[in-house]
């Protein structure tokens, strides 16, 4: 008893009969894995879980000490008929400025020429301008490691460099501001991390994991004003170098469990 034919069984054996390839026909099988790939499809585009609720603070945070270290800026101006004339007393002017910083204790090292200048100098009268003389001047850069005697250092220079001596500028700073800024760091990160604990609590979750850490900015150690004591008893030039501060900000990103 013949099986009857099914519409694809019919067409492979009409094709057989015009002399073509026959291409066979899916399997159940294979149209069943066709079926569980689609379904499968289906459900890997479906909604996607939600990622971690994070919270994002920022933590700022300074620290301070006392300056060990004294930058003067000093130097001396001479006035002369000639250019020589300028010069040899600069010369002579400035060689008592070093010897007065060395015999407080500054050494060579600590001693920098900031800058030489030999100028003319002219007059006006009566719209007509005329030579006078010229100016030779010599600056230099003196770092003073005891803050203490920063006073008497400057006396030191006044008294040997009468009226050609010139003080420019006293500034004040500490000579490795590595450890002072890194204090600064950390109390940046415990002020964020303070901060976290706190917002999380006060959302009910309770704080995850760190994810992510950046420091925003990182303000270099300066001077603080204050009120000080003169610096240098005994000398005519007090000095009062207050403190130095450094600061941090940080922005810290975390995980809310």
């Amino acid at each position: 008893m013949s099986r009857p034919r099914t519409p694809v069984t019919t067409a492979v054996v009409t094709l057989l009969a015009l002399g073509l390839p026959a291409f066979a026909a899916p399997t159940a099988a294979a149209l069943s894995a066709r079926s569980s790939a689609s379904a499968a499809g289906r459900a890997a585009v479906g909604p996607v879980a939600p990622s971690s609720a994070t919270l994002t603070v920022t933590g700022e945070g300074s620290a301070s000490t006392d300056p060990d270290l004294a930058i003067v800026g000093a130097g001396v101006e001479t006035v002369a008929q000639t250019p020589r004339a300028a010069l040899n007393a600069q010369t002579t002017a400035a060689d008592a400025l070093l010897r007065a910083v060395r015999a407080q204790g500054v050494t060579e090292g600590d001693i920098r020429t900031e800058s030489v200048a030999l100028t003319a100098v002219h007059e006006t009268a009566d719209g007509t301008s005329r030579l006078k003389g010229y100016q030779a001047a010599q600056f230099f850069s003196v770092k003073v490691r005891e803050v203490r005697k920063t006073g008497a250092v400057l006396q030191a220079i006044a008294d040997a460099t009468g009226e050609a001596g010139r003080i420019t500028s006293v500034a004040f700073d500490v000579s490795d501001p590595a450890p002072l800024q890194a204090r600064a760091r950390r109390a940046a990160h415990d002020d964020a991390h303070a901060k976290a604990v706190q917002y999380a609590h006060l959302s009910g979750h309770r704080l995850g994991r760190l994810v992510s850490l950046s420091e925003d900015a990182a303000g270099h150690p300066r001077p603080l004003p204050q009120t000080a004591d003169a610096t240098g008893a005994g000398s005519i030039v007090p000095v009062a170098p207050g403190v130095i501060r450094a600061t941090a900000t940080v922005t810290a990103v975390y995980e809310l469990d």
